[in-house]
């Protein structure tokens, strides 16, 4: 059992929770993953390591199934039954020069921890964080001391320049080019943000997030087709060249278990969630 340090509120239905798992956060790296179960009876979930701090990682996630919601409602103190990690291939972290990182909604989460490791590779690094609006922004201040410079945006222009992070990047593209860029956020995101730097062939990763189960390739439900070539995203991934990624494709295979995820909700709602009287 692991030991849930600390729980928090970030945003609107956005959750931190740092649990105490010294396996992991010994050998984890920026752009790794983990994959978590709450109780015996539970599915595996895979989330991005956001933080490391001692003996404990971080993970930041919406909750939008049974399994997020069933760990948003867990607080300082209680216990998860399994967590199983670093997984994945880390982030390509050398010296590039000059990077921008782009993050949207809860893909920010993911930036912080390259960020800094991009810092410790000698880079200079520009951040570029995005939401709908004010509210949902998270890890400002996170952000703010990671990089050499922070750009905000809102979707309704509630704080920072209004519009999407494709903006300000095509600026930066076109007044002072980086040597790399990260895009992390919702796949159409992705898609959109990556397509501004093809035209000047700008090094661009992105990492994925399609179904997962088992996080070792073996059950191949986080098959993406990268280049023309399939890939997993647990083993090959979670990071790829952004503009060799099939984005249409990832987006269709992320809505297959859309029918039984909404059935696991309603289950989950009407009491059926088989989690004892943890909860």
């Amino acid at each position: 059992m692991y030991q849930v340090k600390s729980a928090r509120l970030l945003a609107e239905n956005v959750y931190e929770t740092w649990i105490e798992a010294p396996h992991v956060s010994r050998n984890a790296e920026a752009g790794q993953f983990l994959v978590l179960r709450i109780d015996d009876e539970g599915e595996r979930i895979p989330l991005t390591i956001s933080g490391v701090d001692g003996d404990c990682v971080r993970v930041i996630f919406m909750a939008v199934g049974t399994t997020t919601e069933k760990l948003a409602a867990l607080k300082t103190g209680d216990a998860i039954h399994d967590v199983v990690g670093p997984l994945g291939q880390p982030s390509e972290v050398h010296h590039f020069g000059s990077c921008v990182l782009v993050g949207g909604g809860v893909g920010i989460a993911c930036l912080p921890i390259i960020a800094k490791a991009l810092k410790e590779s000698g880079n200079s690094v520009i951040g570029i964080i995005g939401a709908r609006n004010k509210d949902l922004l998270i890890l400002e201040d996170e952000m703010k001391e990671a990089c050499d410079e922070l750009i905000i945006t809102t979707d309704d222009g509630s704080y920072g320049i209004k519009g999407f992070a494709a903006g300000p990047l095509k600026e930066i593209c076109e007044s002072r080019p980086p040597d790399a860029v990260w895009v992390i956020g919702p796949a159409i995101m992705m898609k959109v943000t990556s397509g501004v730097t093809k035209p000047f062939g700008i090094k661009t990763f992105v990492s994925l997030n399609p179904v997962m189960v088992d996080g070792t390739g073996m059950c191949g439900s986080c098959r993406v087709v990268v280049n023309g070539e399939t890939k997993f995203a647990c083993v090959d991934g979670p990071e790829f060249d952004a503009h060799q990624v099939d984005f249409d494709l990832l987006m269709s295979r992320q809505r297959f278990y859309h029918p039984e995820e909404k059935e696991s909700r309603e289950h989950h709602h009407s009491g059926g969630c088989g989690c004892g009287g943890h909860h």
